[in-house]
């Protein structure tokens, strides 16, 4: 008997998520890999977005642990309280998408670590609430991978316009999205992270699609 997914053949279930992608997309997608540094507000909806359209081998990293207080803007459950956020991530990201490759590392990304966690990744993703964690890593990106792409994001609290939000190409290989002035003292709120985290995907998603330009 043919293996089954809620008694639905594998092929068939595969088939029928990418039937409202765009043309001509799926190879591409399913062959890059992503690699996300954080696993919050940002992270986690960058991720959920990059497993629905089946990019292939997303690799999550972050040290912390859900907390009550990231249900307000991260893609977690009150059950995944207390577990840590890319072993909770990897565990939603599974039930929409069965056919991902996740690597969920339980790590801080430090200078001396980002030679070796983000060898293997096409495109790097910056997703940190902390602006030191931010610069640390854009300085050593730039340092080991100067040719490999990164998105970032700076500036999405409070509930300011939508549109003040945007992205931008600063470097031949970086792209930031935000608004660029707001921080976290603001409060941070689902739907400006949420927008955030949509630009960075969707700069990803054009990325490995070869669309490089703004």
């Amino acid at each position: 008997m043919q293996p089954t997914i809620q008694g639905m053949s594998i092929d068939s279930v595969y088939q029928g998520m990418k039937d409202r992608n765009v043309a001509d997309s799926t190879d591409r997608l399913t062959a890059a890999h992503v690699t996300i540094a954080g696993a919050g507000g940002l992270g986690s909806n960058i991720a959920i977005a990059l497993a629905r359209i089946g990019v292939g081998h997303l690799t999550l990293i972050d040290f912390d642990q859900v907390e009550l207080s990231n249900l307000n803007r991260q893609q977690f459950k009150l059950s995944q309280v207390g577990m840590d956020k890319v072993t909770a991530l990897k565990q939603n990201l599974q039930e929409f998408n069965p056919f991902v490759t996740i690597n969920a590392l339980v790590k801080e990304v430090t200078h001396d670590n980002v030679a070796e966690l983000f060898s293997d990744a096409d495109i790097i993703c910056e997703a940190f609430d902390n602006p030191g964690a931010k610069a640390m890593l854009l300085d050593s990106a730039s340092e080991f991978f100067p040719d490999k792409p990164m998105v970032m994001a700076t500036g999405m609290a409070g509930t300011h316009s939508s549109n003040t939000i945007t992205t931008k190409q600063v470097r031949p290989n970086l792209y930031i999205t935000g608004d660029g002035t707001t921080t976290g003292a603001e409060g941070l709120m689902a739907p400006r992270v949420m927008i955030a985290a949509g630009h960075e995907a969707n700069m990803i998603t054009r990325l490995i699609l070869g669309e490089t330009n703004i």
